[in-house]
Order: structure tokens, then C-alpha cells, then sequence
């Protein structure tokens, strides 16, 4: 019990990530009509900011920016494998330290929540469609892969700025 609560903070925010990601793709499994080809103003999608912001039901079978497109068992495995990796490094990654709890709880909540996804579905439910007028299209995500970005970009911030002894924790 005391292992559970040293990491509770990281698992709370695991949780909070990966419910708000599932309730957010049944509301758009329920809501929004599958639009394999990601087309805009067939009705199948919504548009929040006209030219800007849309919401639309896609899956990806690929990773982000849809790389390895088609090896969604491949990925499945992947992220099985990257949440045992790390279980078993955890103390090598620093997860007692506040920061990082908070850094792999957004990393795991969202690896759970696209892991979900592909196995229920044989895909990840994508939604949010960003455009930057005609210049740029965002690649189409969901609450899963926020959590993963962020989580990524806080631990490699923290990792940068912080002095690390020759045994791998902080100084």
C-alpha cells in the first residue's frame, strides 16, 4: 500500500487523463458520424471557429502524424511494452519527485487511452482538427495524445534544468 501511495499523484492524474480521453471519444462515437476521409462540410463534422477549429470523427491507425499508418497491433504492443518499461524503471526515471508524477501520469493516461482505442476499436479515435487558415493543417488528435505531448515536453524540460548525480537521481 505504501508503494501505491508514494505514486499517487501520478496515478490520479493517470486516471483523470484517461477517463476525460474515454468520455470524450464516447461522446464523439455518439455524437459525430465516422468520417474516414476526413473530409470538411459533409455534415459529418462541426465546425467550432469557421477556417480554424473543427471537431470530426477519424481514427488513426497509425501513431502521431499518422507515422506506421496501418500498424495499429504494432503500436498496441508498443504501448503495452512502454508502460511495463516504466513500472520496472521507475525509480531510475525519478517518479518519486513531484514533477515527474505529474509528467508520467499525462504520459501514461494517455498511452491507456490509445491503447483502449485500439484495442475496442482496431484504431485511435481522433476529433480535434486544427487549421491555420490554408497554411497549415494540424494533424488531427484527442485528449490522449494532449496528455502524452505534454508529458513528454514537461519530463524532457524538467530532465534539462535539473542537475542529476552520476546515480541518476536529482541533486
Amino acid at each position: 500500500m505504501e508503494r501505491v501511495r508514494a505514486y499517487r499523484l501520478l496515478l490520479g492524474i493517470a486516471l483523470a487523463v484517461f477517463s476525460l480521453d474515454q468520455l470524450t471519444k464516447l461522446w464523439i462515437d455518439a455524437r459525430v458520424p465516422f468520417n474516414p476521409m476526413h473530409a470538411h462540410g459533409t455534415g459529418a463534422d462541426i465546425e467550432i471557429i469557421p477556417g480554424y477549429f473543427y471537431i470530426i470523427h477519424v481514427g488513426n491507425t497509425g501513431a502521431a502524424w499518422s507515422m506506421f499508418s496501418g500498424q495499429s497491433v504494432f503500436l498496441a504492443l508498443l504501448a503495452a511494452g512502454t508502460l511495463v518499461a516504466i513500472y520496472f524503471w521507475r525509480h531510475t526515471l525519478g517518479l518519486r519527485d513531484r514533477l515527474a508524477q505529474v509528467s508520467f501520469g499525462l504520459l501514461c493516461g494517455g498511452i491507456v487511452g490509445n491503447l483502449v482505442d485500439r484495442l475496442l476499436h482496431g484504431h485511435v479515435i481522433d476529433f480535434i482538427d486544427i487549421h491555420f487558415g490554408r497554411f497549415y493543417i494540424y494533424p488531427t488528435f484527442n485528449v490522449a495524445d494532449s496528455g502524452i505531448c505534454v508529458g513528454v515536453v514537461l519530463y524532457l524540460w524538467q530532465s534539462l534544468r535539473a542537475p542529476r548525480k552520476v546515480d541518476g537521481t536529482p541533486s
